[in-house]
């Protein structure tokens, strides 16, 4: 049996994450292979929280839901309830610690701009997903439930990826982005030439590979 850990975090209260988390476990348990799974989510994750829960649940999948914020690390709650973001290094660094404790397999990191995350935490973690832009949060979510279904249905993780792309050309309509920034200053934000150039919300998602790790 596999289990997924969906570390959550929302201190902006922006995101609907029970919902999202709610459509996953759906989809997982009405797979054919759903039994072969286990989905543990926490929510509010605090920073202070992380080690422990990577310690008490010993996951094979690792997927972050909330928001991104770039060159800065992801955003998680603090003690206070505030955000706190984590940085690049301490992000790698945490799952090289626990990438043979925990037979890491694949790490997921649904949230805006968490490529440069994603592309670090490659060199421990043999399939890292992330973010290259800013991504709707109805496209984020769709590219999850994908991404499960397939799984679910015994598909590797490359091609649970490619499930993942699809449903969010199949299945997007209007919503909000996913991303850390409020929308005036998002406006007068310039992050780099590439990631002010708008692509279809289905190839935002990025599969890095680590092909030297089995």
């Amino acid at each position: 049996m596999k289990k997924i850990l969906i570390l959550a975090s929302n201190p902006r209260k922006d995101l609907n994450l029970d919902e999202e988390i709610r459509q996953l476990k759906e989809v997982i348990n009405n797979s054919r292979n759903g039994e072969y799974f286990e989905l543990v989510d926490e929510l509010e994750v605090r920073v202070s929280d992380l080690q422990e829960l990577m310690f008490k649940h010993r996951p094979q999948i690792v997927h972050f839901c909330g928001h991104g914020g770039g060159t800065q690390g992801l955003v998680f709650n603090s003690d206070e309830g505030q955000e706190q973001l984590v940085g690049t290094e301490a992000l790698s660094e945490l799952f090289s610690l626990f990438a043979s404790k925990c037979n890491i397999e694949c790490v997921l990191l649904n949230a805006c701009y968490s490529e440069k995350q994603a592309r670090k935490i490659r060199a421990h973690i043999k399939y890292v997903i992330g973010m290259n832009q800013e991504i709707r949060d109805d496209a984020a979510i769709a590219f999850s439930i994908g991404f499960y279904r397939a799984l679910g249905y015994a598909c590797g993780i490359e091609d649970a990826y490619k499930f993942g792309c699809n449903a969010i050309q199949l299945e997007i309509s209007g919503s909000s982005p996913r991303s850390m920034v409020a929308e005036p200053q998002r406006k007068l934000e310039v992050i780099d030439t590439f990631k002010n150039t708008a692509i279809p919300e289905h190839l935002k998602p990025v599969l890095i590979l680590n092909p030297s790790l089995s």
